[in-house]
């Protein structure tokens, strides 16, 4: 059975990139969603095994949402995106819960390293 995970960024072309990467390699991307409150409400209807989640978001940040998903299910597995820069938003997240992060530009071998772990732990 394969490892069903839900991407979500606000941008499109982040979505793209990482689902290409996810699922090249044989993982289930079982959703994408563009803000918090939609990764939220994605959650609680798909139950993925893993979640990618941007910080900085419309409408509701990652760091909310990774609140609000562990809140409702603590054994949630959400890895956080930053961009460069971020480094007390992913401090913040680690602290809430995130069990990993990954910078854009998002380099392969890094985003599968991360899913890997993440999945086994």
């Amino acid at each position: 059975m394969s490892t069903k995970i839900l991407i979500v960024d606000d941008a499109a072309f982040m979505r793209m990139m990482i689902k290409e990467i996810l699922s090249k390699n044989g993982y289930d991307v079982v959703g994408e969603a563009e803000n918090g409150r939609d990764a939220v409400a994605k959650y609680k209807e798909l139950s993925p095994d893993l979640v990618t989640l941007d910080i900085t978001m419309p409408e509701m940040d990652g760091i909310s949402a990774l609140k609000e998903i562990k809140s409702f299910d603590p054994a949630a597995k959400i890895i956080m995106c930053s961009a460069m820069g971020q480094q007390s938003m992913v401090i913040d997240a680690i602290q809430a819960g995130a069990k990993d992060f990954i910078v854009k530009p998002f380099q392969a071998d890094r985003v599968l390293e991360a899913v890997a772990k993440t999945v086994s732990s």
